[in-house]
């Protein structure tokens, strides 16, 4: 007993049941829980751009060939258009199969839909780039990390000024990783609050009108992370299964703040010990939260297509390569703006110019129910995407992987037993 009361992960899950629990019966206090799943993620949110930085810095300023940063950086990019376009055609094939929204009455009244229209008009990649500090940091951090490799590339004084660098921001990197632990023993806080809060604002009962939608969206993520994923990366070699109870505690703490952002942090460390190497790691991880979103273009597809279902809209096949088509684009700019989910949706819908753009209000009841999904979702298929790109450059350690998952075995038994 005294093992369960000491382990984190079974806190967590605690947390999301109480939070769950307070929403469902006194969901005027569970929505003033809200502040306490915000804060966490703020705090967390503090630490990821100086990890970003110092694990891209370093990483690059020791891979020792800028031929291999550009070839590592164009396989990862190729590798998050190919599955983010896979991950749009089955929501929308989906979609069509199953017709979650046949039969749903679009209920829009008492809501401001013209927002939709007009922060959708106002996106543009130069905001979308000056809105998402996460790859404003990569570009600089690739950048400087580039110049120290090329200013440590002879022997002398210039080879030790870097090496003295180097260990300086090692001995920073270390510091700062080990603030993060302390900051994660507050993670079960934060699952709390982000429940309660999301139960206590929307409801159970909103999930009925919609439930069609919700599981279609979530046995769709499912399928998507245990058949497609699971294909890649047993072609690679690697259990999904063992790289999923590897992360389990990252997905806890997605699951109940509702945000990847949440465990970015941790994902750097934990796939370096798994056996991937720091540049690897450095420069998918950042690109993948922009660039690499599965489960959101999963959703994004499915919502699109729902829509038009709802306002009876037939869609030809044309018009559905066309939905493909401006989500492939407009997807990846749905990372580092706030609500940017519902501007994505809402720019797609408005350059079809066949489905209402109001439509999108139709989903404000459930999008939070659903974001867990995505967030889960997007945490894998990174994780996925850093595994598939290391062991297709050679720069992934069996061995490294075998000691990470023994290390952490016995950090959570330490935790149990503690």
């Amino acid at each position: 007993m005294k093992k369960l009361f000491t382990n984190l992960t079974f806190w967590v899950l605690m947390a999301i049941a109480a939070g769950a629990l307070l929403g469902h019966f006194a969901p005027e206090t569970a929505v003033g829980m809200e502040p306490l799943g915000k804060q966490f993620i703020n705090v967390v949110k503090l630490f990821i751009n100086p990890l970003i930085f110092l694990t891209i810095t370093l990483g690059i300023s020791s891979m020792g060939n800028l031929k291999k940063v550009g070839k590592v950086g164009g396989k990862a990019l190729i590798y998050f258009e190919v599955v983010t376009t896979f991950a749009l055609l089955i929501g929308i094939g989906v979609s069509q199969l199953l017709q979650p929204g046949r039969g749903v009455v679009p209920q829009t009244s008492g809501v401001d839909t013209g927002k939709f229209a007009q922060r959708a008009a106002e996106f543009s990649w130069a905001k979308f780039l000056l809105d998402n500090t996460t790859l404003q940091v990569l570009l600089i951090s690739i950048v400087l990390g580039s110049l120290l490799n090329l200013y440590g590339s002879t022997v002398g004084e210039r080879s030790r000024t870097k090496e003295k660098i180097i260990a300086g921001l090692s001995k920073i990197s270390k510091v700062v990783f080990k603030a993060l632990h302390f900051v994660m023993l507050f993670a079960p806080i934060g699952a709390f609050g982000g429940m309660a809060f999301t139960i206590g604002k929307y409801g159970l009962k909103t999930l009925i009108p919609l439930g069609k939608l919700m599981l279609t969206v979530y046995c769709t993520m499912g399928v998507f992370i245990f058949v497609v994923l699971w294909l890649i990366l047993r072609y690679y070699r690697v259990s999904l299964l063992r790289f999923l109870n590897y992360i389990k505690e990252e997905l806890l703490i997605v699951l109940g703040t509702s945000s990847s952002e949440a465990a970015l942090p941790r994902m750097l460390e934990k796939m370096e010990r798994y056996g991937c190497s720091r540049s690897v790691v450095g420069l998918v991880i950042p690109a993948g939260y922009s660039f690499n979103l599965d489960g959101t273009s999963i959703y994004l597809s499915m919502a699109a297509i729902f829509i038009a279902q709802a306002f009876k809209v037939d869609l030809t096949l044309t018009q559905q390569l066309s939905v493909l088509g401006v989500l492939m684009l407009t997807s990846k700019g749905a990372a580092g703006v706030t609500g940017s989910g519902f501007i994505v949706l809402a720019s797609t819908l408005g350059a079809m110019r066949v489905v209402p753009v109001e439509g999108v209000a139709i989903l404000l009841g459930v999008d939070r129910f659903m974001s867990e999904a995505r967030a889960i979702t997007n945490l894998i298929g990174n994780g996925a995407a850093t595994l598939v790109v290391a062991r297709s450059e050679n720069a992934f350690d069996e061995a490294q992987r075998v000691r990470g998952v023994e290390e952490l075995h016995a950090e959570r038994v330490a935790g149990e037993t503690a």
